[in-house]
């Protein structure tokens, strides 16, 4: 199971400093969307330089044009690029084609997929490597827990790698490494917290202590 750093609400000079400080309890850097907005592929491509020991995922939610905005991050370095699972089948195509062009992979996003498992169906025949929970913000608010759609996907995904944000904490981890997902994702938990090096460390040995549970 893999640690990924989300970071989205920093500027260059923050982002590089946090990651920096916690380098050694993550697995994943992720160029998060409004960063993405803010930096472009740049940020691809000073962090995959500057941490090449760790994989980079950026995070650009495509929903057209597959292949050409997926490779523009996986030439400059990504080893993941996501895509939004609610988006038409030859854009989800294009990207997966472009990820195995150069030897990397494409996680399907899947915030407001109204039946997630028929679109887990469709998207492993598909060939997508890799399935992040998502629930919104909004929806977070307005009481959806992504823990839940984490059960869903757990039963249903018979091939693609799991991901999943969303509340997770030192103290939350044992209830999401228990369905097995192969990456958990930490943004404000990591980032915002009074110590980030801290709670990374945390949430860490919080998951080797589940992982070393399940064996």
């Amino acid at each position: 199971m893999k640690l990924q750093l989300a970071l989205d609400d920093l500027n260059m000079e923050e982002a590089l400093a946090l990651t920096e400080s916690v380098r050694e309890y993550i697995d994943i850097i992720e160029i998060g969307t409004p960063f993405v907005y803010q930096e472009g592929m740049k940020a691809v491509e000073i962090f995959k330089k500057r941490f090449p020991d760790k994989e980079v995922l950026a995070d650009m939610k495509i929903m057209d044009a597959g292949y050409y905005e997926a490779e523009e991050a996986l030439k400059v370095g990504a080893d993941y690029v996501t895509v939004l699972g609610v988006t038409d089948n030859l854009t989800i195509k294009g990207c997966i084609e472009a990820a195995e062009q150069y030897g990397k992979e494409i996680v399907v996003d899947m915030i407001c997929v109204p039946d997630l498992p028929k679109r887990i169906r469709e998207l492993e025949e598909l060939g997508a490597h890799g399935l992040a929970v998502h629930v919104g913000t909004d929806q977070q608010a307005a009481g959806r827990k992504p823990i839940d759609d984490l059960r869903v996907m757990a039963e249903h995904c018979r091939s693609a790698k799991i991901s999943v944000a969303g509340g997770i904490k030192p103290e939350t981890v044992p209830e999401y490494a228990a369905l097995k997902p192969e990456v958990l994702i930490v943004g404000s938990g990591i980032a915002h917290a009074e110590d980030p090096k801290e709670a990374a460390r945390q949430i860490k040995e919080s998951m080797n202590r589940s992982m070393e549970g399940r064996e």
